[in-house]
């Protein structure tokens, strides 16, 4: 049977892990106590008969994560703020998780098309036109990111991001779950939601390039409407080059999401691995 793989989030003052059955949080509170909270997962969509269908399993588990990825970060504001009945539940959840994702939409779908609307008539292919909107949509990621770096409190999640990829790299490594030993592995990883980013701007501007130059309307609609279709093909890219990651043809193609993710993790102090450890902890003991 095929190795499970194990993943996380970085949230507010901690770290969500997922399993094949089971999800945990781990969040340090206001008095220095790990908060852990954890919680069956949906079986069909982590270790069922969906989860080994190409593409259908991308989509399924790709929206169950944003859920639960928002979730987990109201929760851990809830916590990280001294809250006493936090609770892991709440229709506020998708409501966020809706305007999240029409913002995302816009601009860094539809606004890319737009800009480029500005100067497509001096272009002389669809090909250099698609090229240059997948150039401004890669550009307006990488300076999101760039700039919200920036921010003191988003710089501690980027650490919490990080202690989480060490913790998976040494579970994955086989090295005991201390915060000392985790320490010596590195902050980046493979199948990290940062790569994702990097492999929907390529595969974006392929499949776009396919519909040529059509009309702005229609190219603002095929923007949106596509969007599944290169989610599900870029989680496929992933998690392939990740389960091939010491070929050297697959680590050159690794390389730029690796890379990228400097943008996102920093080295993360020893309490914020205990607390990425309590997590996966937790998984691994209520998974057996």
């Amino acid at each position: 049977m095929e190795k499970f793989n194990y993943g996380g989030q970085a949230v507010i003052e901690g770290v969500m892990m997922r399993g094949s059955k089971v999800m945990a949080i781990a969040v340090r509170e206001p008095k220095g106590k790990i908060v852990v909270h954890s919680e069956p997962l949906n079986t069909h969509v982590y270790s069922g008969r969906i989860s080994r269908w190409p593409f259908i399993r991308a989509l399924t588990m790709l929206w169950d994560t944003l859920g639960l990825g928002m979730r987990s970060l109201m929760y851990s504001a809830d916590v990280a703020l001294g809250e006493e009945n936090a609770e892991f539940s709440g229709p506020l959840g998708w409501g966020t998780v809706a305007v999240s994702l029409l913002l995302g939409i816009g601009l860094f779908f539809v606004m890319p098309s737009l800009l480029v609307s500005l100067v497509d008539r001096w272009l002389p292919s669809s090909l250099l036109s698609n090229l240059i909107e997948g150039t401004v949509r890669l550009a307006l990621i990488l300076l999101y990111i760039w700039g919200v770096g920036f921010i003191p409190d988003i710089r501690r999640v980027f650490a919490y991001h990080g202690a989480e990829h060490k913790t998976i790299n040494a579970y994955e490594d086989g090295a005991p779950l201390t915060p000392q030993g985790v320490a010596a592995y590195t902050t980046a990883h493979p199948r990290c939601g940062t790569s994702f980013l990097l492999v929907v701007a390529v595969i974006a501007v392929l499949v776009f390039a396919l519909l040529g130059r059509p009309a702005l309307w229609i190219r603002l609609i095929s923007r949106v409407l596509l969007i599944p279709v290169i989610a599900g093909l870029s989680y496929e890219v992933i998690r392939f080059s990740a389960a091939h990651r010491h070929n050297p043809l697959m680590r050159a193609i690794l390389a730029p999401g690796l890379w990228l993710q400097q943008l996102t993790t920093r080295e993360p102090e020893l309490p914020m691995l205990e607390v990425a450890i309590a997590a996966l902890q937790r998984v691994l003991d209520e998974e057996g």
